[in-house]
């Protein structure tokens, strides 16, 4: 009998495979224009997170509503006792993962997420559900589970419950039913993800990732094979040997199908005939094994909580890692967050901790690998809460071995891990690419003719052009003289072309296209910048310039067309040190250095009343590191993200108490109402279009890309398709 081919797997398993591969190769094939799946991946991600958090609600309620009040005080003082303690040791190890990550240089664009302030953890609002209706809409998963643990408990004591418990597990099977039909599109869901990943993520993105497979498997490694077994073998009479031969069909069985569900039956059966082999019946033992197989799986286990590093791999990989007095904030709000699935988790955790929430879609890439080993973690899991718990109603259990063995394994697992770092930092070859990309970037707009002056000041106006209205000058000469000054990225710079570019040039090219008039890009120093303006050496000066009181009076300011918000730039490993005021007064001998203006001075000195402020013309002596005596530069949030593009080893801080933010505008003549009304009506009419917003989002917070070719692809590169005889040639 001959074997029918089969284009697409039968299996579910297969088909995702199938599914992420086909994705990869599009994604390589068609590159950026692979871009366009992204919105079907996202449909996906929506659709697994839509029936979390309903069933953390109905499953919790429902399952320990059905318990007998004497079953439940004995999961509660044995099998929860043990419980708590496996989530103990995952949480402590999680914290070890950082270790494996290389230490390389990294740096970002500014975000809006270091605009408003930090909000502070509020375990109240978090863990206690004022209006469960309202943690329900919003998501507040430990809300919703503290909810729900309570509901289930009260409901244990409740008389004629039975009608009750038959809904719940209706619900529960419904959604249930709905998940079992999301699943379905896995294979597409997964495909649209690689697809959309594969053609637009960058080759920094993917080396990175890598990094987080390595660790993963490394700590999964760890967990399934050391830590867990030895806990058995170590506290009871069972060996090693013994958890492995008990769990190896429930493990592969459950790594296969990628639930856990499935094998309960399984991991229950072969906990009892182990029991036996060992010639230790006890009933007790027994419906031990029985309550706690299905406890361990309706409550987060190792393999799930294992997925919570992925919160710090995503800090990791965004160059703000977390700091250690973050991590009690992660361990306690993961752990709730792990009631329910990781697509909700994650975006949660994401969420609090400010990272980026398209990091999500980088977990969902890696995850057709993760999330299997997960679950084969979570067999182990089960196993070993079942043995310990079956042992502990024996009165065998050894608690002081028990915890012994617990800190050698984590002592294990944290030098394992910082050996995985060096190891992969040797490894995987890196190259920080953030300078690059900066200073490479062009105008967005096109081009006027422009001549553009380094030392060399265009003539000033003569006698009677001085006493005329400036806006009737440029318009009889055609030109438009415009000022900056140095160190103003990312307003204004220098590129790698020597062409000078920035979110303000880019409005000085517009401004002269909108009214057909010529540049002349003056680089002024700010000494004298006044009297350029006045003398019409310079019609206008840009470059992200701050309005500050002093200068009001010698100049004139347009309407405001961006703001700054206050920040710090501080060496990269010192950030945790200024992410609050409270915490900068207790730094010893602070010195800051601000902008030379009492405008900044005065309120910084009222606010930091120890610290020694001293004024400075440029940032850059102290990026270089040529003011050693000097802790930090009190500065434009906005414009020290591209400074930490510069320079990686420094970052912004922003302390959570600072969200005062700083107008910028354009400076001109005095006396020059004419000018001023323009200029004034042509920013309105940019900020109305959202023209200046999308300037903002390319130069500052770097969206949009950058402007290098578009990312290698087959059929751009190889091929040929959709690429000019220029580029082509420039290959060859």
């Amino acid at each position: 009998m001959t074997r029918r081919f089969r284009l697409f797997p039968k299996s579910a398993f297969s088909q995702v495979i199938w599914g992420l591969s086909l994705g990869l190769f599009i994604g390589i094939f068609f590159g950026e224009d692979a871009g366009v799946f992204g919105l079907f991946g996202d449909a996906y991600v929506r659709l697994l997170q839509m029936t979390v958090v309903p069933y953390v609600l109905v499953s919790l309620i429902g399952g320990l509503g059905k318990l007998d009040m004497s079953h439940a005080r004995q999961i509660g003082s044995q099998g929860g006792m043990l419980i708590l303690f496996l989530w103990v040791i995952a949480m402590i190890g999680l914290l070890a993962l950082p270790f494996a990550y290389p230490d390389w240089e990294a740096a970002a664009f500014f975000s809006t997420t270091t605009q408003s302030a930090q909000v502070e953890f509020d375990p109240l609002l978090l863990y206690l559900p004022a209006n469960p209706f309202f943690s329900l809409a919003n998501t507040i998963l430990p809300a919703v589970v503290v909810f729900s643990i309570l509901m289930g408990t009260a409901l244990i004591s409740v008389p004629n419950k039975s009608g009750l418990l038959r809904g719940l597990d209706t619900l529960t099977a419904t959604l249930m039913k709905i998940t079992s039909w999301v699943a379905r599109l896995a294979p597409l869901g997964i495909f649209a993800i690689a697809a959309n990943a594969a053609g637009t993520i960058q080759t920094e993105a993917l080396e990175k990732l890598q990094v987080y497979l390595w660790a993963y498997v490394g700590a999964w490694l760890i967990l399934t094979f050391v830590i867990l077994p030895l806990l058995v073998s170590w506290a009871t009479p069972f060996s090693a040997r013994d958890v492995m031969r008990t769990v190896r069909t429930p493990f592969i069985t459950a790594i296969a199908t990628g639930t856990v569900l499935i094998v309960l039956p399984m991991m229950a059966e072969r906990c009892k005939a182990l029991l036996d082999e060992h010639r230790l019946p006890s009933d007790d033992a027994r419906s031990a094994i029985d309550l706690l197989v299905p406890t361990a799986y309706s409550f987060p286990s190792v393999g799930t909580l294992l997925g919570l590093g992925f919160i710090l791999f995503a800090a990791w990989f965004t160059g703000v890692p977390l700091a250690p007095d973050q991590y009690p904030k992660f361990s306690v709000m993961g752990l709730f967050s792990a009631f329910g699935q990781m697509a909700v988790a994650l975006p949660f955790l994401l969420d609090v901790f400010q990272l980026p929430a398209d990091m999500f879609q980088l977990y969902l890439l890696g995850a057709v690998i993760t999330g299997r080993l997960a679950t084969g973690l979570a067999a182990m899991h089960g196993v070993v809460i079942a043995i310990l718990g079956a042992t502990a109603m024996l009165g065998i259990l050894r608690w002081r071995k028990l915890i012994q063995i617990a800190a050698l394994g984590l002592l294990f697992f944290y030098v394992t891990m910082a050996g995985l770092g060096l190891l992969l930092t040797a490894a995987i070859p890196y190259t920080y690419e953030g300078l690059d990309i900066f200073v490479s970037k062009r105008l967005t707009g096109d081009p006027v003719q422009v001549e553009t002056r380094d030392t060399e000041r265009p003539p000033a106006l003569s006698g009677p052009d001085l006493s005329r209205s400036r806006l009737d000058v440029i318009r009889e000469r055609g030109v438009i003289r415009i000022g900056y000054f140095p160190d103003r990225l990312p307003y204004a710079y220098r590129n790698n072309l020597g062409e000078t570019v920035g979110m303000d040039m880019d409005l000085a090219h517009a401004f002269a296209r909108d009214f057909g008039l010529k540049l002349d890009i003056v680089r002024l120093n700010r000494d004298g910048f006044v009297s350029a303006l006045n003398s019409g050496e310079v019609d206008l000066i840009l470059g992200g310039l701050t309005i500050v009181p002093e200068k009001v009076i010698e100049v004139a300011f347009s309407r405001p067309y961006t703001y700054h918000s206050a920040g710090f730039l501080v060496k990269d490993h010192e950030r945790n040190r200024y992410s609050s005021l409270a915490k900068m007064r207790k730094i010893e001998d602070l010195t800051i250095g601000v902008p030379s203006s009492p405008y900044f001075e005065q309120p910084l000195t009222r606010i930091l009343p120890d610290a020694q402020i001293k004024q400075i013309e440029s940032p850059r002596q102290f990026l270089r590191g040529e003011i050693s005596e000097m802790d930090a530069v009190f500065f434009s949030a906005e414009a020290g993200g591209a400074w930490t593009l510069v320079f990686p080893q420094y970052a912004v801080a922003r302390p959570a108490e600072l969200s005062s933010r700083m107008p910028a505008a354009i400076a001109m003549p005095r006396q020059q109402g004419d000018l001023l009304n323009l200029v004034d009506s042509w920013i309105t009419t940019k900020l109305e279009s959202g023209y200046v917003s999308k300037l903002f989002d390319h130069w500052v917070m770097g969206k949009q890309a950058d402007d290098r070719e578009p990312r290698w692809s087959i059929l751009r590169n190889v091929i040929g398709f959709g690429r000019d005889d220029e580029a082509a040639q420039s290959d060859n």
